[in-house]
């Protein structure tokens, strides 16, 4: 990652979290106030305006997703449930061409592709952090991530504490260890204003950090026996795209490409294809291919040439030089913006809006009218994910939070006291998307995995409410930030 600094703003915190939000969507903060279009599309654009702030809002996407579970929930238990099952599972998409060439339901498509995309970006998300976000200040990043690997570590040992004697559930351990980083920000957001700043950035940074601890835990230990050729057809893959990162390759259709190649390769390694999402993330240039330092030079030239050859009395079609100028200086100007930015600005939408939704309908299936519920939520599975998740979590995020400023390697955030820090660690038990994911991949018997499944949405449910309420009682509006 030689160029990854080049080109970008080197902020932390809030304040750059605000800087990011403006390059990802800025057509959503600029609302045309000097009538740069003209009067007949003003229309138009209002309604662009509001579907890229729709299409951005975490609070939003976390809704969506929700609606997707419900939906879920409320087929699988009901009599279209066995259609609605064998739609996703048995209905067959062809995948590959020539010798690499086959078959896969939509729930794998789901499952192993487009949660690869899913990946790519959070890996993006995790990117931006080690590169300009809090990540890079370890002094900075000490606090979140000694919270998230308490908030790890705990809910392993309680899912333990049910499950360590039956081989058939042990290897569970992973998944209450997961915060849904778009659920968990989804919620904090509904309080706007009523938190500080500073609790936003910690839980960030710390759903980040623990998307990192989660993605090793998947690559690690939820994987199949490596097939150590495939895994070595997809490090010398890997390779090609940093030579490609370090060779100034700018555009994003050839790291597509050999993206495409890399989760074949790791696919076929037995290792979970979604990790190829990550390690191309990490390979795409966060720099920008345009030189700084002239730009606004040079383009404020070509603004004034494009102004000497413009003519009002001519249609705008017929000003060759015209024309000509302005298409060299849009040409340029879009590759001011990084690749990794570009391309993270078309995911967002089709992840938390499309991808992610389908995960939840395809995998939020609980059905709870064949079987014994309280039979269900007495188990070990559920009671050591359920607990995992609703006490591990917060208990483990506070304890090593607490340690870390007693020992003075960090301190709170400012205007952040010890509540707020409860009830975003409470706000860490919001398991959802990556608790599934984990839970496909731990047990191989269909009744775990459903007793699995319904303790993540019962223990997401609970430490999603109860953390917001605690939140929206603690909350102050009167601290006053520098």
């Amino acid at each position: 990652m030689a160029d990854d600094r080049k080109g970008q703003p080197q902020q932390s915190g809030a304040a750059g979290d605000d800087q990011r939000a403006q390059l990802v969507q800025p057509t959503a903060q600029d609302p045309d106030p000097h009538g740069i279009y003209i009067d007949e599309v003003q229309g138009h654009n209002r309604r662009l305006r509001k579907i890229i702030s729709f299409t951005h809002s975490t609070t939003r996407a976390a809704g969506v997703m929700l609606l997707a579970a419900i939906a879920a929930l409320i087929v699988a238990n009901t009599g279209a449930y066995a259609d609605f099952y064998d739609f996703w599972h048995h209905t067959m998409v062809s995948v590959g061409v020539g010798p690499l060439y086959g078959e896969m339901s939509l729930a794998h498509v789901i499952n192993d592709i487009f949660m690869a995309v899913f990946f790519l970006l959070v890996g993006i998300e995790i990117k931006y952090e080690m590169t300009v976000g809090e990540l890079t200040n370890i002094r900075q990043a000490a606090l979140p991530i000694m919270g998230a690997i308490g908030g790890v570590a705990m809910p392993i040992i309680i899912y333990l504490l049910f499950n360590a004697a039956d081989p058939q559930t042990a290897g569970g351990w992973g998944v209450p260890t997961a915060t849904d980083i778009a659920f968990a920000l989804g919620i904090l957001a509904l309080l706007g204003r009523r938190v500080p700043s500073g609790l936003r950035v910690f839980l960030s940074t710390l759903a980040v950090a623990d998307d990192i601890i989660a993605i090793l835990v998947i690559a690690v230990f939820y994987g199949e026996s490596p097939h150590l050729g495939w895994l070595a057809a997809a490090a010398v893959v890997f390779v090609v795209l940093i030579v490609m990162n370090r060779k100034h390759v700018f555009s994003l259709v050839p790291y597509m490409l050999v993206g495409c190649l890399l989760w074949l390769c790791v696919f076929m390694s037995g290792v979970h294809a979604t990790i190829a999402g990550v390690l191309l993330a990490f390979a795409i240039p966060s720099g920008s291919r345009v030189n700084m330092s002239t730009f606004l030079e040079w383009s404020g030239d070509r603004v004034q040439l494009a102004n000497t050859y413009h003519d009002e009395n001519t249609p705008i079609v017929a000003q060759k030089k015209y024309l000509t100028t302005v298409k060299s200086l849009s040409n340029v100007s879009r590759e001011v913006v990084p690749p990794v930015t570009r391309l993270e600005h078309r995911l967002h939408p089709w992840v938390y809006f499309a991808i992610l939704p389908l995960f939840a309908l395809t995998n939020a299936d609980v059905s709870l009218g064949g079987g014994d519920i309280l039979a269900m939520m007495t188990s070990d599975v559920f009671l050591g994910v359920f607990f995992g998740l609703v006490v591990g979590k917060p208990l483990g995020i506070m304890a090593l939070a607490a340690l870390c400023v007693k020992m003075r390697i960090a301190k709170l955030p400012a205007c952040v006291n010890w509540m707020h820090m409860l009830g975003a660690s409470i706000l860490g038990g919001v398991g959802f998307t990556m608790a599934i994911f984990v839970a496909n991949l731990a047990y191989t018997a269909d009744a775990l995995i459903v007793e699995a499944k319904l303790a993540i949405l019962l223990a997401s449910l609970v430490a999603g409410v109860v953390g917001f309420l605690f939140l929206f009682l603690q909350a102050s509006k009167e601290c006053e930030e520098d």
